[in-house]
């Protein structure tokens, strides 16, 4: 039977005391000091009893516990490698310094609101959303193992505006008809390799093809590290994607069923590969872009020893500040994903549909499509010319 008890502890302290039985029949109690958050509660801990969705105090575990029960299940389901350090990140650096020792069912909605609001100052919004989609999926968690009585978080969002979403950046023409050279230039298909000690050996040098076919096919970094030769079709010219590497060299499906595609080939990304395979050596994996050592090129290998170098021979540099000399510091301008970024436009300037588009690039849905790229197909020339031909066919 619930009640409502006025108590006097040893300490001389006054409380509202709320005793009643959950959904097992156990006696619990709960203390206030107003009569009045004592009635608010037992009218909830009464509707929850009833729906079978009550969690006692004593029952419920902190924030940082359901942290990691969320990241456990996510290992479980076999989650991407990237995606769970994504997660960690977000409990590491956000969500367990400010909410950490909070028991669940201590959270509320204003609370959480509090915790959007200083995402919101701190952080860019893309980034703030993240963060409290993780939130999200932490209560999401605690509420399905019975932990939580409902998701504090559910109705709390974070809008990303257009102005808010970072505009894509995409190398010209020119800077991407001068990347091509370079690679010429830089890395021919062999080169002599001269080691402290023992003898010279000519070794295959994967940098070249590599550029040329992210340039023309707007492959991720990650399916080109993880591209075989038995999904290259140098007769018919097509490239299937079939797998990737994650930033652990591990090898896995695309991300999402879109991933898995096929990708036509420019001339120039065929007749680079067909003499590619003459030199490329084999390895246990088949790769097509392998090391020198015969593995697969790590992402950060990739931007070290390649991208990064490329830009800052040519150039291709913003100011990102000053060094205590006052002496300008500079970084590449672009990162590796802008080579797919103009891959995308060149596929668009060629007449492609969006569906098209969308198909050859894996994008999960037409809107990512639209949304990254739907500028590109704007031409105020046609606009003007549609308006005219519906003027005159109504107007005769």
């Amino acid at each position: 039977m619930a009640s409502i008890r006025k108590r006097t502890l040893p300490s001389g302290k006054v409380v509202w005391q709320a005793d009643y039985r959950d959904s097992g029949g156990s006696r619990r109690s709960k203390q206030f000091k107003t009569k009045g958050t004592a009635d608010a509660f037992m009218v909830q801990a009464r509707h929850e009893v009833a729906s079978g969705t009550h969690v006692a105090d004593s029952a419920t575990i902190t924030l940082d516990h359901a942290g990691e029960l969320w990241i456990e299940r996510a290992v479980r389901e076999g989650l991407e490698a990237s995606t769970i350090r994504q997660y960690r990140q977000h409990l590491k650096h956000h969500i367990v310094p400010e909410l950490g020792t909070m028991k669940l069912t201590r959270l509320t909605r204003a609370r959480v609101e509090a915790f959007r609001d200083g995402l919101v100052k701190k952080l860019s919004r893309p980034m703030a959303r993240a963060v409290l989609a993780s939130l999200k999926g932490v209560l999401k968690e605690a509420h399905r193992l019975g932990l939580a009585s409902h998701n504090a978080a559910a109705e709390t969002t974070v809008d990303v505006s257009r102005r808010d979403r970072r505009k894509v950046e995409i190398p010209t023409k020119a800077e991407i008809r001068a990347i091509l050279a370079l690679t010429a230039e830089l890395w021919p298909h062999t080169r002599i390799r001269v080691p402290h000690k023992g003898e010279r050996r000519t070794v295959a040098v994967s940098w070249r093809p590599f550029m040329v076919t992210a340039i023309f096919t707007g492959m991720r970094c990650s399916e080109l590290r993880g591209l075989t030769w038995e999904h290259v079709d140098l007769d018919k010219k097509v490239i299937q994607i079939r797998q990737r590497a994650d930033f652990q060299n591990v090898m896995g499906s695309p991300k999402t069923e879109a991933g898995n595609r096929d990708i036509p080939m420019a001339p120039m990304v065929a007749n680079t590969l067909k003499a590619w395979r003459l030199v490329c050596p084999d390895t246990p994996l088949n790769l097509v872009f392998p090391t020198e050592a015969g593995t697969i090129h790590t992402n950060s290998n990739v931007h070290q020893h390649c991208w990064r170098p490329l830009q800052r021979k040519l150039g291709i540099v913003k100011t990102v500040g000053q060094d205590a000399d006052g002496n300008p510091i500079e970084r590449p301008r672009f990162t590796f994903h802008s080579l797919r970024h103009a891959a995308a436009s060149m596929f668009i300037e060629q007449g492609w549909t969006p569906k098209k588009v969308q198909t050859v690039m894996g994008h999960a849905s037409i809107q990512v499509t639209f949304d990254t790229y739907g500028h590109l197909w704007a031409n105020a020339e046609d606009d003007a010319e549609a308006m005219a031909q519906m003027e005159a066919r109504l107007l005769g």
